[in-house]
């Protein structure tokens, strides 16, 4: 079954960040990820959460996700992220 990252993303320092989308495409790709949603405008509908940089991202499984985010590949730009925004970040089965 499909598995779906959705990150809420409050981006502290563009600098930074810029750093970040340029490295971690290729580890996403490797583990057969895409994106689907980067960027772009997003508006609250319903609820408390204000959306801010929003990516959603696709891959095969859970555990190819899982994989992914704890992956070696993936270390150095997570932490690029983690020092330059503030994320929420959910992992969800889907169709």
């Amino acid at each position: 079954m499909r598995a779906y990252l959705v990150l809420n993303i409050e981006v502290t320092n563009l600098e930074r960040y810029a750093e970040y989308v340029k490295a971690a495409g290729a580890a996403v790709a490797q583990y057969g990820g895409r994106y689907l949603v980067r960027g772009g405008r997003a508006e609250r509908l319903e609820g408390q959460v204000e959306p801010g940089r929003v990516v959603v991202l696709e891959f095969d499984s859970v555990e190819r996700a899982r994989a992914w985010w704890a992956s070696e590949e993936y270390a150095g730009p997570k932490a690029v992220r983690q020092s330059a925004a503030n994320t929420e970040m959910i992992l969800v089965e889907g169709v």
